[in-house]
């Protein structure tokens, strides 16, 4: 069933875009992260222009994040101090990036923009997810034949984190840190929130574990509750500003997202995480690759005209 797309002015598949949402949702509650990531360039390659595919893709990372907090939330795996800080620095970062996105807009060359800073950050993210991936199928193989793996890590965060002032216990996540590095990461990830349409997910969570030294058991939970209120808000700023909102393409995703949310919660308590990280690395190198390809061939038309900036 063909719908029609006021802001977009095209007309779209219901079923592709519900299923769309759906497995992009079915990653945001296996991995915490909001899904943006993929949602925007697969509606690009859909044919949605880059404004509508950012914006109204972070009114679908509202809803499937949601569902996917509210069940880990009934899991006791929120940290909401922790993500209370978070949403602070994401909320300054969410009104920045609408400048900057703004500004780029006026210039008329915020399609290009977008789609280069989703080539850099997936193929960046996406190496260091393959890595991760391999090292740990690695690790599992030694372990079954039998032979020894080196001991790991103990988890701590980085020095610099340590010497911030005011330190604060976060008991639920472990942490007895400054709540300025938190607010710094939450504002970096508002940003990027705005002008790529993403839930931050897919660097909140490495930089959660990574950077601040969190406990795996909140990290997920505490990344998705601070989504719920980062693209809440930059639904808003695209709509009042930018007005890139399709309320119709948001909700066809949001329908598929809902559902996918709650499947990927439960696929996490009983999938090994090994084999589905290293899908979803694959994924998105090559969401990646497609995006450079892209870029270096030549558009049918050379120039456009925007009458929305």
């Amino acid at each position: 069933m063909d719908l029609y797309l006021p802001i977009a002015e095209m007309s779209v598949n219901a079923l592709v875009i519900i299923l769309l949402g759906g497995g992009v949702g079915f990653l945001s509650g296996m991995f915490g992260v909001g899904g943006g990531f993929l949602t925007t360039p697969l509606l690009i390659f859909y044919g949605i222009p880059p404004t509508i595919a950012v914006a109204s893709s972070a009114t679908q990372i509202t809803g499937s994040s949601v569902s996917g907090a509210l069940a880990y939330w009934r899991r006791g795996q929120v940290d909401v101090k922790m993500g209370a800080i978070l949403v602070a620095g994401g909320l300054v970062g969410a009104g920045i990036g609408q400048i900057l996105f703004r500004f780029l807009q006026k210039l008329g060359q915020i399609d290009i923009a977008i789609n280069i800073i989703y080539v850099l950050f997936l193929g960046g993210v996406g190496l260091l997810m393959l890595r991760e991936a391999i090292t740990e199928l690695r690790l599992e193989r030694i372990v079954a034949a039998g032979g020894e793996v080196p001991p790991m890590r103990l988890r701590r965060h980085v020095p610099w984190i340590a010497g911030l002032p005011g330190r604060t216990r976060f008991y639920k996540s472990g942490l007895y840190i400054s709540p300025l590095a938190p607010l710094l990461l939450g504002a970096v990830v508002g940003v990027l929130t705005v002008i790529m349409g993403i839930g931050g997910g897919f660097i909140m969570v490495p930089a959660m574990i990574y950077l601040l030294g969190m406990s795996a058991s909140a990290v997920v939970g505490t990344s998705l509750f601070q989504i719920i209120f980062v693209t809440a808000a930059t639904t808003m700023l695209h709509a009042t500003s930018s007005k890139s909102v399709d309320i119709v393409l948001a909700l066809l995703l949001l329908v598929g997202g809902v559902a996918g949310a709650q499947l990927g919660v439960q696929a996490a308590q009983k999938v090994k995480p090994e084999n589905l990280r290293l899908a979803l690395a694959l994924l998105v190198l090559a969401v990646a690759v497609r995006l450079l390809f892209g870029l270096t061939i030549k558009p049918q038309s050379l120039f456009t005209l925007d009458f929305g900036a």
